[in-house]
């Protein structure tokens, strides 16, 4: 006997619906919400739709405004978003990474086009104390570069709508050496992301790591979040942990790379840390046959520097890409 409701795809068409009331920053109706869904690929009536929505509403996750207006969904319905389904999730890192590099398009000669970003977000009478606590690290290069953007609550950072209550700033994340190279016709083998220990300013080995490939959370966060950095020491003692990436790229690519590093660093793009030779050990860390390893620095350590500071910040890693005139330099801000 055919089943005629199946529970997992009932689940995937709810969480779609809060996917895009979470989006929307207003009341959203059953037709708004019927065109969206197709343009996601599934397609669904409106009465359909809204059948669902009285479900979701009875489980607390949407709440009615008015006929007229549509629903919002609520903060039971944010959590149920944030925490179902987490098998889907296995390897989203890794994806992303791959989807944020395909939409770089930034161009090194003309200075300009989309870059990868990280967006942080904070209170907003904390602007001045998070970018004093920030500069020390973009001050010893420990960033992928100095540019950053800001952004109250209801603009955009990107594809990314600042929060009620938050302002948004945005970082450049280390997946542009991800896209410029990818751009030029060499793939990146992107391995983990870690904990490097840094001894008398020099890159040392990484005491802890994360593969990309078994995570859905970008390992920055997670060890943002669990202080296990010191940056703020790494800058005044030269000893200490930040926050970097291991990548592999082919052999033969290497000449090639360095060009484009050394084209990238003269306009402030200096994410790469360390490079070693083909099958060569870098930071205590094995590299595969025919491959040369490189360490880049990550994104979020400007922002770890200001976490160690006791500024509450929340982080949205590798989130989307924005226009890399439309960011400034921190000194100038």
């Amino acid at each position: 006997m055919k089943q005629l409701f199946n529970s997992e795809d009932i689940e995937r068409k709810v969480l779609l619906i809060l996917k895009i009331l979470n989006d929307s920053q207003k009341p959203v109706g059953s037709r708004v919400i019927a065109r969206m869904m197709k343009d996601s690929g599934l397609e669904l009536s409106e009465r359909t739709i809204r059948y669902h929505l009285k479900f979701m509403d009875e489980r607390g996750l949407t709440r009615l405004v008015g006929r007229k207006d549509g629903r919002v969904i609520t903060a039971v319905g944010n959590e149920e978003l944030i925490n179902a389904r987490v098998h889907d999730k296995t390897g989203l890192c890794i994806s992303r990474i791959d989807l944020l590099a395909y939409k770089t398009t930034f161009d090194v000669s003309k200075k300009q086009g989309l870059v990868p970003i990280n967006i942080s977000f904070f209170s907003p009478d904390r602007l001045g104390r998070v970018l004093e606590g920030m500069k020390p690290a973009f001050k010893h290069k420990l960033a992928v570069c100095n540019r950053i953007a800001v952004a109250k609550e209801g603009e955009k950072l990107g594809e990314v709508i600042i929060p009620n209550g938050k302002i948004g700033l945005a970082t450049i994340c280390s997946i542009v050496i991800n896209g410029v190279l990818l751009k030029n016709g060499i793939p990146i083998d992107s391995k983990f992301g870690g904990i490097l220990q840094m001894k008398k300013g020099a890159p040392l080995r990484f005491v802890e790591l994360i593969y990309y490939s078994g995570s859905s959370l970008d390992p920055s966060e997670i060890f943002i979040r669990g202080k296990m950095t010191s940056v703020r020491q790494v800058v005044e003692k030269g000893d200490g942990y930040i926050l970097a990436n291991f990548r592999e790229l082919p052999a033969a690519s290497i000449s090639q790379v360095k060009d484009i590093l050394a084209e990238l660093k003269k306009i402030g793009i200096d994410g790469v840390l360390s490079m070693g030779g083909i099958g060569d050990f870098i930071c205590q860390t094995a590299v595969a046959v025919n491959k040369a390893g490189m360490i880049l620095i990550g994104g979020l350590n400007p922002v770890a520097g200001a976490y160690e500071q006791g500024i509450d910040v929340d982080n949205l890693a590798m989130s989307t890409v924005m226009e890399f005139q439309d960011m400034q330099s921190v000194w100038e801000m």
